[in-house]
């Protein structure tokens, strides 16, 4: 029987999606295998082997619909040919992810959260990024992302 996602259990998914970031850029930093720990990161928390995952990333004007699991690591680490713009944002390095849920509905089987994530980058300076992220739960009963939309906040020209 399937339960109902809690309120606790985004806000843990949340804390794992940042960690994992922050992991991935500190391997890449200290030339350990970043690219096997951004593979886990992608496979663990996205459901591309469940179906469709609707990723949209920050900072990509060319190919920006991610809905596959090779376009989604490309963009965590970069070095794919067919994403010649991805610079690997994972590899920035960050040391420090925090959301700041705006909103969280809960409906049985999936959960939408929306709100303002920051990244620390190693000087202290925080880049504030808008999102939206679904999750859902696996055969296994484990939360998945199969929504990821992001973008840098809206600056008047």
């Amino acid at each position: 029987m399937d339960q109902t996602i809690t309120q606790q259990e985004v806000e843990n998914m949340q804390k794992i999606w940042g960690s994992g970031i922050v992991t991935i850029g500190e391997a890449f930093t200290n030339h350990k295998n970043y690219k096997t720990l951004a593979e886990k990161h992608v496979k663990s928390l996205y459901g591309y082997q469940d179906g469709t995952v609707l990723f949209k990333p920050t900072k990509v004007n060319k190919k920006q619909f991610r809905k596959t699991f090779e376009s989604a690591l490309s963009y965590f680490i970069g070095g794919n040919p067919d994403f010649p713009n991805d610079k690997g944002f994972a590899l920035n390095p960050w040391i420090k992810v925090r959301f700041e849920n705006a909103g969280v509905i809960l409906k049985e089987n999936y959960a939408l959260a929306m709100g303002n994530y920051f990244f620390t980058d190693p000087q202290g300076n925080e880049t504030k990024v808008e999102y939206t992220f679904g999750y859902y739960r696996d055969k296994n009963q484990k939360l998945k992302i199969h929504l990821h939309h992001s973008s840098l906040p809206y600056k008047p020209g």
